[in-house]
């Protein structure tokens, strides 16, 4: 609920500080904050690097959204989370 009302406000790009961090923890095999935290924003950085990169190189002579282009990549991402927590309740 708290990742909608978020995404609703700051748009599509809020994905980025949802789904990294989760990607991050995954990748380096931890969930200690003093690895995560730095982790996160150079993956941050990244992700919003690749996307933008993705955003003006795909249609050529116009412009995606970077919005549009981190709603695709962050989107199945925090719904996998999602549905794994939810697995794991039952």
């Amino acid at each position: 609920m708290l990742a909608a009302t978020v995404t609703a406000f700051a748009g599509p790009i809020s994905f980025v500080g949802i789904a990294v961090p989760h990607i991050i923890k995954r990748a380096l095999g931890t969930s200690k904050p003093i690895v995560v935290i730095p982790g996160a924003f150079f993956g941050g950085a990244i992700f919003c690097l690749f996307c933008d990169l993705i955003a003006r190189s795909v249609f050529a002579p116009t412009e995606v959204s970077i919005s549009a282009v981190t709603a695709i990549f962050g989107a199945p991402i925090v719904i996998s989370i999602l549905l794994k927590r939810e697995k794991a309740r039952r």
